[in-house]
């Protein structure tokens, strides 16, 4: 069995909207509000089409002999000015499907990211998990990883419980 990450390009667009929609019924599992408020526009195509033409983003596909299995995107988010300029690599999405977890596709993906991003210049890291995600936070915490803020939310709308 090879394991690897690659760099995605257009030809993955089709693979990087399955693995999203996996990603979207998982995370709307844990809360109802992910989809509307965490993840992607609509149309899903067009935002990677965005974000892989974006220079400050970067999208990597985990394969298993190379089959895609999973995906995950980082982007540089500058910090407030008086940082002089610093910016953060924040992994905004990352996702591997159930039956390819727990054997290094993950591993791959994170290694070749934060990689990319150190040769950008970047030493600082933030990954978005959900709460309740306990093998998302795990496998950061793994990499290195530690909360630095926690995001409450309160709901009266009935739709985003």
């Amino acid at each position: 069995m090879q394991i690897e990450a690659r760099p995605a390009s257009e030809a993955d667009l089709p693979e990087l909207t399955r693995l999203y929609r996996l990603l979207e019924a998982e995370q709307a599992e844990l809360k109802s509000l992910w989809p509307v408020a965490d993840g992607l526009a609509e149309p899903i195509e067009s935002s990677f089409k965005e974000i892989l033409h974006d220079a400050n983003s970067a999208v990597v596909v985990g394969t298993i002999d190379e089959v895609p299995f999973g995906f995950m995107w980082m982007r540089c988010e500058p910090l407030l000015p008086q940082a002089d300029g610093a910016t953060v690599g924040s992994a905004r999405l990352v996702f591997v499907q159930v039956e390819a977890r727990g054997v290094g596709v993950g591993e791959a993906m994170v290694t070749m990211i934060l990689d990319d991003f150190r040769g950008r210049g970047i030493k600082l890291f933030d990954a978005h998990v959900s709460p309740g995600h306990r093998l998302a936070k795990n496998f950061f915490e793994s990499n290195g990883f530690s909360a630095r803020r926690i995001v409450m939310h309160h709901s009266e709308d009935d739709r985003w419980q």
